[in-house]
């Protein structure tokens, strides 16, 4: 499995991992578009301008756009580096989103896109990374914690977890 930016030759492998999260209307963590409007290229280009901090909407902060592959270049899942954290972050979403596929959960997929995720983290200079779930996600909960997620508080029915990232 690889964790790698998306890039344009990827488009027809993420538009079918689109069309399931749509399809089965499960929640897509780490993976942002527009549905009504979605343009591939454009969302390559927004990933990228979010990336270098340009155009941010309000309240946003500079983030990288993952997505996860099998070895035959099956598109599995989304993960969203925010580089650093803001209020709302800090309270409720922390640095990192993810969602893998509902056809492929289950399969370790998560727990492996989220440590190379801390593994990016890390080279991007992040000590500690906060993570978060909701208190009604086991799943997302066992990845979290296999991954050395430390619980730090429950609020509003968000688990709030810190990571040591240096010391991955």
């Amino acid at each position: 499995m690889e964790l790698r930016r998306p890039t344009i030759v990827d488009r027809e492998a993420i538009l079918d991992m689109m069309a399931e999260f749509e399809k089965s209307q499960s929640a897509h963590n780490g993976g942002f578009w527009d549905t009504e409007n979605f343009v591939y290229e454009e969302w390559l280009e927004t990933n990228m301008q979010k990336e270098m901090g340009i155009n941010l909407p309000e309240n946003r902060v500079p983030s990288i756009q993952f997505v996860s592959f099998d070895d035959v270049g099956r598109a599995l899942g989304f993960l969203n580096l925010r580089l650093r954290l803001n209020e709302g972050l800090l309270n409720y979403a922390g640095h990192i989103g993810y969602s893998i596929r509902p056809s492929e959960r289950g399969k370790g997929y998560a727990k492996e896109t989220f440590r190379q995720g801390l593994q990016v983290a890390k080279e991007k200079n992040i000590k500690k990374a906060l993570v978060t779930c909701s208190v009604n996600n086991p799943a997302s909960r066992a990845v979290i914690l296999a991954n050395g997620g430390l619980l730090e508080d429950v609020r509003d029915g968000v688990e709030r977890y810190w990571i040591e990232v240096a010391n991955e």
